[in-house]
């Protein structure tokens, strides 16, 4: 596929929990595009990437402190000698219920800290971060990875979708702020995926206990897609592919909205 339209060779992009899933397609992606990519994730061990040189960059970086956010955006740009592009992918999701009569999953302070720290405080440090350097050089595109259930909330995954939630208020809010000195902010919510090594049996065990089925029928659930019009799950590549336009100067009129990446999903 030619994707030299998209003219993004030698730009530099962040790619934040880029080591896995959709992280790593996305940067997979902007390197084909002929980007420079810094991948940023708390995994001490760097994705393979092929075929990219000396084009792509690993940090290991813990997006909820910003004394690692600074230094990962700081050797970015050291290494690549800017910052164009930032993907806000980074988050965690951990299947909970308000009250569990069961005992088992129940919401506590911990769970709520912990994907709240990730989900947002991550979202708005590496924004802030990358968008200083952005504003001084007049240009620059932030993209924040949220989630279809952000708008319809999720069955035992409430903190997961208020964040995304919140992240969609966050791209419309800077997008007025950052649009004005030359930068561009958007989002995208991927609606139900095919399944990647971030499923975890202990995630899925997790989400069909709160839901009341076994995981055998979760995953039944997974491959119906009932809710989906299109009728199957999306690729990974489908949601890198609508990054790396949004992050592109073909898209350089989309501003402040999030677009959903998800078959046309919804709970009508």
């Amino acid at each position: 596929m030619d994707t030299t339209w998209l003219d993004l060779a030698g730009k530099t992009a962040i790619v934040t929990g880029g080591a896995a899933g959709i992280g790593r397609a996305i940067a997979a992606e902007l390197l084909a595009d002929g980007a420079n990519v810094a991948v940023c994730d708390l995994n001490p061990e760097a994705p393979q990437m092929e075929d990219c040189g000396d084009r792509f960059f690993y940090v290991q970086a813990d997006v909820t402190r910003r004394d690692s956010v600074e230094a990962m955006v700081d050797a970015a740009a050291e290494r690549f000698g800017a910052v164009d592009i930032l993907v806000n992918n980074a988050g965690i999701n951990i299947p909970a219920l308000l009250v569990d009569e069961g005992g088992r999953h129940e919401l506590t302070d911990a769970v709520w800290d912990k994907v709240m720290a990730v989900n947002l405080k991550g979202t708005y440090l590496c924004a802030q971060a990358a968008a200083r350097r952005m504003v001084k050089q007049g240009s620059g595109v932030i993209v924040n990875i949220s989630s279809e259930s952000g708008l319809e909330g999720s069955e035992g995954q409430s903190v997961y979708a208020a964040t995304k939630n919140a992240v969609n208020s966050l791209t419309r809010s800077w997008a007025k702020e950052l649009g004005k000195k030359g930068v561009r902010v958007v989002g995208v919510a991927p609606g139900i995926l095919e399944a990647t090594n971030l499923r975890t049996e202990a995630y899925e065990t997790a989400l069909a206990y709160t839901r009341g089925i076994t995981v055998e029928k979760l995953r039944e659930g997974y491959a119906s897609t009932s809710t989906t019009p299109m009728g199957r799950s999306g690729k990974l590549t489908e949601v890198a592919a609508t990054v790396a336009f949004l992050a592109s100067g073909k898209a350089s009129y989309v501003h402040g909205v999030t677009l959903n990446v998800a078959g046309g999903k919804t709970r009508g």
